[in-house]
């Protein structure tokens, strides 16, 4: 199979340029193993025309976009492609506003779908963080004013956020969680989906840290106004600039879903040749999400 690599939007159009051609680019990724029946788990089959494949144990026939994150895609695959394409390979974020009007979609089948891309990009929590991990509390929209420290002013969404750096303190990954308080049991989904106990964490001197010193290899320290944290303030200022990028509100209930786009991004930083592609795989591999599964008067 023909891989697409790269970043240039001309050479994506020329090897992808209609809704067959991403077909087959989906039915070599889905069955690149070989066939299984969705529905009887039956092994043998054969081709057919379309992208489609006829299972010997049940007669179901089964298309490339069956129990996939594509799964009755209602505006083209090619364009479906384009808008993972751009969410996979773009520096800013793009708002279902904007991704409706640059390819004729309705804004809320933009979003929508969108929503099915980050759920593709949700960390599969299998390589946690295991060297330098500095981790803090922060709201996406500031600190309440006139006051210092942590907000707690229930409009703010609340998160905390954990930056891995390697020896020389270079940033490698990062992973961000939404959370309702900075109580030690929010905090802790955070240390046990993410980061290893073997990994030297340090914080700043928030109480709710010291419970997880049972578990984890925690330093306390004083922030010093982010001084001592520098290269993970660089990333929250980072993930609230490409929040703002995105011009209409995103509601707590969907929040994490834009923190799992922001990581996912971050963390393949060094791999744009094959983001595009590995994207694709995941949305091939995940099960299929209906309208009942999003709560779509909350929408962005």
């Amino acid at each position: 199979m023909e891989v697409f690599k790269g970043q240039n939007i001309l050479s994506f159009v020329k090897e992808l340029p209609n809704d067959e051609a991403c077909k087959a680019y989906l039915a070599k990724i889905k069955w690149q193993d070989g066939f299984k029946c969705m529905k009887c788990d039956h092994t043998k089959g054969c081709e057919k025309a379309g992208y489609r494949y006829h299972c010997y144990g049940c007669n179901h026939v089964e298309s490339a976009t069956a129990n996939t994150l594509f799964h009755k895609v209602k505006f083209g695959l090619q364009k479906a492609f384009c808008v993972v394409f751009e969410m996979s390979t773009s520096t800013k974020s793009v708002s279902s506003i904007q991704m409706g009007k640059r390819f004729d979609i309705r804004q809320g089948t933009a979003w929508y779908f969108m929503q099915k891309v980050r759920k593709s990009m949700k960390s599969s929590q299998k390589y946690p963080l295991t060297e330098i991990v500095h981790v803090d509390e922060f709201t996406v929209g500031g600190k309440e004013e006139g006051k210092q420290g942590r907000s707690y002013d229930s409009k703010k969404k609340k998160a905390v956020i954990a930056v891995e750096l390697n020896v020389k303190h270079q940033i490698k990954r990062v992973y961000v969680k939404s959370i309702d308080d900075y109580s030690a049991k929010s905090l802790t989904p955070i240390f046990e989906e993410h980061i290893s106990p073997s990994a030297k964490i340090v914080t700043d001197k928030w109480r709710g840290y010291a419970p997880l010193k049972k578990s984890y290899d925690i330093e306390q320290k004083l922030s010093n106004n982010g001084r001592n944290f520098k290269e993970l303030h660089v990333v929250i200022m980072q993930l609230k600039s490409w929040l703002r990028a995105i011009p209409t509100h995103v509601s707590k209930w969907h929040v994490q879903s834009y923190f799992d786009e922001f990581c996912f991004r971050i963390n393949r930083s060094q791999f744009k040749q094959s983001v595009f592609h590995k994207t694709i795989e995941r949305m091939v591999i995940a099960k299929p999400v209906y309208h009942k599964d999003v709560k779509q008067r909350l929408s962005v």
